[in-house]
């Protein structure tokens, strides 16, 4: 049994964290928790304190907390409960603390095959960092713009205007339609219908953002074991959710024009994968953005090994108009779109959605009435509004201006730091090699309270890395570039 009485501090009377060379602040923390866990002075079943508490009291950020309980759990030290906290497991006694290791590796010759001691920064610690702000410093490794980029007036707005007083009865006292509010529904297949995706509202099931959607669909098609091709690099918490899931990943290069289609095939002919997911346009973290006859062939592929084709486009309202989209081409029969608003409008009113095909809809919506039953009608019935009122598309004008230059600027910085650019900027995410270990880079950034992406975090093998993605919104003034040419020169 866990204890839930949160401990006293014991390291309250330990030395202040330091910052250097051998160990990073988060390796330090780390390093005195475990010390105290293997001396039994934190019993099996204790409390940590939590993120805010333990920063407040060492006076580090709370990336460096999270950093540091990563190293725990990936000891096998501390448990993580949802909505609880970190506990002490009770286990056996421990064959070697954290700081013994830290200990002799700071005397250890290493050459650049050696593993680093530091946990690497992992797709739920990246998430974490997002809901703890570090104060005014940029967050290269964010995955979304600024809060100030996307602020406006229409959307409080449109809240207004949907939430009159029997309005709000009405959706309080009843779950919404199982589909979605029926008229965003209808708006959103017009706004496909424009893109020439031949989509009526029925084939459109409204999600708590574009990962439900994902989530959803990989709930439906897929059972454990069961073989899905993903892009590479690709997006850390899509490799993170299915292999959580129990699936076969299957790693497909991504280039320029798209996946790479030899390695499709072989994957086809060797493991008959049952889905692909790709992000067709402005590729997270390259850039790239697919070609028609790339795009065609991945359907030739769909069609002779029967397998499913998966389209995030969530990037998809900063992109320049008339991109190649796969469930376009193939007018959803071997395709489902997903997309959301959460990059571009809104991020905590959670709306997404997935068009899919007529006799694929009613699985799909089976499982969403078994993991979030409705979705929240008001907010829905809001962005419809916005979306109808062209509110959305002035928006993502004005965000598509902001981020044209802000590329440029990033980018010059970028290359001024001695960056190479493995892809042509595009889109909200710069691909850049920093000749350096990005994974080791990502620790020393977290000491001076900096989220960075380490390349390590876009492949599913998490093998070392010198690449790094960069947000282009949050990097183009010089206060990271500074950080990162004395963390690199060091």
């Amino acid at each position: 049994m866990f204890n839930d009485t949160p401990t006293p501090d014991a390291l309250a009377s330990a030395p202040a964290l330091t910052r250097t060379a051998a160990q990073t602040l988060a390796e330090q923390l780390a390093a005195r928790f475990a010390d105290r866990i293997r001396d039994r002075l934190l019993a099996p079943g204790a409390r940590l304190p939590s993120v805010r508490q333990c920063a407040a009291q060492h006076g580090v950020n709370p990336s460096t907390v999270v950093a540091a309980y990563d190293l725990l759990l990936a000891q096998g030290l501390v448990q993580a409960q949802r909505n609880r906290g970190y506990f002490v497991r009770d286990r056996a006694p421990l064959r070697e603390s954290l700081s013994d290791r830290s200990k002799t590796a700071a005397t250890e010759t290493h050459t650049e095959t050696t593993p680093p001691l530091a946990a690497p920064v992992n797709a739920a610690a990246l998430i974490r960092g997002m809901f703890h702000p570090a104060g005014s410093r940029p967050q290269p490794g964010m995955g979304a713009f600024p809060p100030d980029w996307m602020a406006s007036t229409f959307m409080q707005a449109a809240v207004r205007r949907v939430t009159t007083p029997q309005a709000l009865a009405d959706s309080s006292l009843r779950y919404g339609e199982p589909l979605g509010d029926g008229h965003l529904r209808r708006v959103l297949a017009d706004r496909l219908q424009g893109m020439g995706l031949p989509v009526g509202p029925q084939q459109i099931i409204t999600t708590v953002g574009a990962t439900h959607a994902l989530d959803i669909v990989s709930r439906t098609l897929l059972k454990p074991g069961d073989c899905v091709m993903v892009e590479e690099p690709g997006w850390a918490v899509e490799f993170a959710r299915l292999a959580a899931m129990g699936m076969r990943i299957l790693p497909v290069p991504r280039g320029p024009a798209g996946p790479d289609l030899a390695v499709m095939a072989r994957y086809c002919e060797a493991h008959a994968p049952k889905l692909f997911v790709s992000v067709s346009v402005l590729h997270n973290p390259t850039g790239y953005s697919l070609s028609p006859a790339s795009a065609h062939r991945v359907l030739q592929l769909a069609q002779q090994h029967d397998f499913c084709v998966v389209e995030d486009d969530t990037y998809g309202h900063i992109a320049p108009e008339h991109a190649t989209r796969m469930s376009v081409l193939d007018g959803l029969q071997r395709t489902i779109y997903v997309s959301g608003f959460a990059k571009i409008l809104a991020p905590n009113w959670r709306v997404g959605y997935l068009a899919a095909p007529a006799e694929w809809v009613e699985r799909l919506l089976d499982t969403k009435l078994l993991t979030t039953l409705t979705t929240p009608s008001l907010l829905e019935r809001a962005l419809a509004h916005c979306i109808e009122q062209g509110q959305l598309r002035r928006h993502a004008e004005r965000i598509r201006t902001r981020l044209d230059a802000a590329r440029s600027r990033s980018a010059r910085l970028a290359l001024a730091a001695g960056c190479r650019f493995v892809s042509e900027p595009a889109g909200l995410f710069g691909w850049v090699d920093t000749g350096v270990d990005t994974e080791a880079l990502s620790q020393r950034m977290l000491d001076e309270g900096i989220l960075i992406a380490p390349g390590a975090l876009f492949h599913a093998a998490r093998a070392p890395s010198t690449l790094m993605r960069i947000n282009f919104a949050t990097t183009q003034d010089t206060a990271f570039w500074s950080v990162y040419r004395r963390l690199v020169a060091g």
